[in-house]
């Protein structure tokens, strides 16, 4: 495996990275436009218009060569994630993988999955798209690698603008627990990838005790934030595929405050400070010292997402089609992986950062 980083010397070059990354592309042009897109992402100032990219990077009026590559070309963005993960995997060797409400607010209605719906990571209604984001998150830094879009229900039902915005017939409302096992299952499974712990912060997530148990069937390792007396549901309700054996230790539980054993479980429950919430894992209480590691990856990780909004241009895009929305953000990671492998970054972003709504 090609790596075109040297987390030593901190050197990288941009075209033989997407050329690696943009390989699976069947057009030289794509492979050209997608360059020039990340380009803009990394160099341009501001908003990453793609006016702006356009006249910046490429120098003469190319943006409607630009809008079709973003939300007409039928390029896959599947590989280019895969790649990406594959990089990054040698590259910061991830010692989590960070599960992330993301919030793109939006004016207009017509955009792809926006609605006026409740963002859980927000607290409140808000005229937005919900997308999701696995972060790969390591000690030299971290990076999303797989995105799933949020479609509110109104939009299952409403055929106009699933026509205009180009909604794949089998993209339908699903709740978050469902995306997450998906996107996880895919990185596992399809792209052969060595999983990490599984983090979230699922207090507000609905479903939780379904992602619970859905991680539990799969015998994947996590630490998940929930609010007390949540615990985990009998079974997930979706066909669990296997993934690694199932020989973790049974459900443990580090809980808000002191308290017993719950009569009638298997669980243990686990003395921590503070009375709000509680972390579920299966790690087992001989590796504390590892989870209060994975709580402070978890909060890299929404600094990882506050960098990537600020200054990858993640709520820049400007089409309406459901391709478009995922070429975009794929094509956000890969800015974000460059500049954060090339030494643009540092991988320890402050703890300011993390206080910025991502959404």
């Amino acid at each position: 495996m090609t790596v075109y980083a040297d987390l030593h010397s901190r050197e990288i070059w941009l075209s033989p990275f997407c050329e690696d990354l943009f390989a699976s592309f069947l057009r030289s042009d794509q492979r050209r436009w997608g360059e020039v897109y990340v380009n803009g992402l990394v160099s341009v100032q501001g908003r990453k218009s793609i006016r702006r990219i356009s006249n910046q990077v490429v120098g003469r009026p190319v943006d409607q060569c630009l809008q079709q590559f973003i939300n007409q070309s039928p390029w896959d963005w599947a590989p280019v994630r895969q790649r990406l993960a594959q990089l990054l995997v040698e590259a910061i060797r991830p010692k989590a993988w960070v599960l992330e409400e993301v919030v793109f607010p939006k004016n207009g209605s017509k955009s792809v999955g926006v609605a006026r719906q409740f963002a859980n990571s927000a607290g409140r209604l808000l005229n937005c798209q919900l997308g999701l984001a696995v972060v790969m998150v390591g000690e030299d830094g971290g990076c999303p690698v797989n995105w799933r879009l949020l479609l509110p229900r109104s939009w299952d039902e409403d055929d106009g603008l699933r026509s205009r915005a180009r909604v794949p017939a089998h993209e339908h409302s699903r709740p978050h627990w469902r995306h997450l096992l998906q996107a996880i299952d895919e990185m596992v499974i399809d792209w052969g990838l060595p999983p990490a712990p599984i983090v979230v912060d699922g207090r507000s997530m609905p479903g939780v005790e379904l992602l619970l148990a859905g991680l539990a069937e799969r015998g994947l390792p996590y630490l998940v934030r929930v609010a007390p007396g949540t615990l985990p549901a009998g079974g997930a309700g979706l066909p669990a595929r296997p993934v690694l054996e199932p020989l973790r230790p049974r459900l443990q539980v580090v809980q808000g405050q002191a308290g017993a054993r719950p009569p009638g479980t298997g669980h243990r429950w686990y003395p921590r400070s503070g009375a709000r919430a509680m972390w579920l894992t299966d790690l087992g209480r001989n590796r504390v010292s590892d989870l209060a590691g994975l709580v402070g990856l978890r909060n890299r990780a929404a600094a990882v997402l506050a960098s990537v909004a600020a200054e990858s241009g993640l709520q820049h895009f400007e089409g309406r089609s459901f391709q478009g929305w995922h070429h975009h953000v794929t094509l956000v990671s890969v800015a974000h992986a460059y500049r954060l492998l090339g030494g643009g970054l540092d991988g320890r972003e402050t703890e300011e950062l993390c206080l910025r709504p991502h959404g």
